[in-house]
């Protein structure tokens, strides 16, 4: 994958499939794009694949970076205007994919509420509030010096990931990531959660079809509860507890997103093109 330059973009995988419909991943708080890497080659036997990069330095809030992403989907439409297209966003992506379907129902003047055909959401940090020792945590970590800033990441390891799901590339896949984001950048993103708020009224304006997807055995975040309590408010959505699964349960080795969008019926008629082959 190219080297991000200074504002946030799409990266293809590996292929670019414009007849294929559009899936957009929006990562989680390391803003690279690139733990969706096990996942990719069974995504793209049905989908045209796109993994939002956000820079280390970037720096921009909910509303701005919203907007960014629409129009970056909306320019990859160019291509091919009549696919759908399915945004599936984990922890910090999920917020951010809840903020762009807000942003879409909220302006029908100037955005197309129906841009996104289906909505994934995977261990959404909508639920970081509900864990006041992580609150203490990171507003603590801020006042750390770098060096014992990247060490504290160290620490955190276990509470991302189950290590023993992860295959070896995974894990080292993981923490490259994680120590790509500069300490300024972390705490503001980190700021971005502590204060992300939606309102009940916005989130059922939210009418797509939504797979909420939670790891039973998150130590980060309370996610089983979180997609509960979306489930209660998304008129259209249905939950998929993975009940082996952590945090970080896309890097899992027996993990299989195509195969779960296959067997909760979450692919539209017109975009069942091959089945993906199981992982081991």
């Amino acid at each position: 994958m190219p080297e991000i330059k200074s504002h946030p973009c799409l990266l293809a995988p590996s292929q670019i499939q414009p007849h294929l419909p559009l899936f957009i991943f929006l990562p989680g708080m390391d803003g690279t794009g690139q733990l969706l890497r096990s996942q990719t080659s069974s995504l793209e036997q049905a989908f045209d694949v796109r993994c939002l990069a956000i820079p280390p330095d970037d720096l921009n809030d909910w509303e701005t970076l919203s907007q960014q992403v629409i129009e970056l989907i909306q320019a990859e439409l160019q291509k091919n205007r009549d696919r759908a297209v399915y945004l599936c966003g984990e922890s910090f992506g999920a917020c951010l994919a809840q903020k762009i379907m807000v942003r879409l129902h909220s302006h029908p003047e100037s955005l197309p509420s129906n841009l996104v055909a289906r909505l994934i959401l995977v261990n959404p940090a909508s639920s970081f509030n509900q864990r006041p020792w992580i609150r203490w945590g990171t507003s603590v970590s801020q006042y750390f010096p770098e060096v014992f800033y990247r060490l504290s990441a160290v620490a955190l390891m276990p509470f991302l990931a189950i290590l023993n799901r992860l295959a070896e590339p995974e894990r080292q896949a993981l923490w490259d990531a994680m120590s790509s984001v500069p300490q300024r950048t972390s705490v503001w993103r980190i700021d971005l959660l502590r204060n992300f708020d939606i309102t009940p009224t916005q989130l059922q304006k939210i009418t797509q079809p939504t797979l909420l997807i939670a790891g039973a055995s998150d130590r980060l975040l309370p996610s089983v509860w979180e997609v509960t309590r979306l489930q209660s408010l998304l008129p259209n959505a249905e939950v998929v507890v993975l009940p082996q699964s952590g945090h970080a349960c896309l890097l899992e080795t027996d993990t299989n997103l195509y195969n779960i969008l296959q067997t909760y019926r979450f692919l539209e008629e017109r975009d069942k093109v091959l089945s993906a082959p199981t992982r081991e």
